[in-house]
């Protein structure tokens, strides 16, 4: 019984240890830069969605780019790797409307802006899954990724456009 109780920890503590490689591995979808901006912005709404827009659409310009660099070696995997970059900081900037939410923030202004570049989200993010081309295997590393990202952004276009119309309505009673 001691043996086998040995074995269970010492799973365990393997597991542990492989859970936290992996977490380390995973690097924060920010730079430092763009993490003073945040915390600078830390209680003004608009300002942080603005920041989180532009971190945002920054990731897509960088696969435009990249794509069209013919001294990219590893097209595929660096596609991936942005692609999940854009989804971590689109996840925060979802994260962050939550959070103002719950503080009963008025956020129907920088909404506006969010919903505008969702739509810009959505055209590039369609331009980059339609330009693929099926016959390379390399599209296979990344496209279950883009297409999760594709439904992510269309997902938050419909949230945001439906929480900037309960949030005019209720400003509407408010005013009343």
């Amino acid at each position: 019984m001691v043996g086998f109780s040995k074995i269970v920890a010492s799973l365990l503590v393997t597991v542990a240890i492989v859970a936290t490689a992996s977490a380390q591995a995973r690097q924060d979808p920010l730079n430092p830069k763009e993490i003073d901006e945040l915390r600078d912005a830390a209680q003004e709404p608009a300002a942080r969605m603005k920041l989180f827009v532009e971190f945002a659409r920054t990731r897509l310009t960088s696969i435009e780019q990249m794509r069209s660099d013919p001294k990219v070696t590893d097209q595929a995997q660096q596609t991936h790797d942005i692609l999940q970059n854009f989804l971590d900081v689109y996840d925060e900037l979802d994260d962050n409307i939550d959070t103002f939410v719950q503080r009963r923030a008025d956020l129907r202004k920088p909404l506006k802006g969010v919903i505008e570049a969702d739509t810009e989200f959505q055209s590039k993010l369609r331009a980059l899954k339609s330009a693929q081309d099926p016959k390379q295997g390399d599209v296979q590393r990344y496209q279950f990724l883009l297409d999760n990202v594709i439904d992510t952004v269309d997902q938050g276009a419909q949230d945001h456009r439906q929480l900037l119309a309960e949030q005019e309505e209720a400003a509407k009673h408010k005013k009343k």
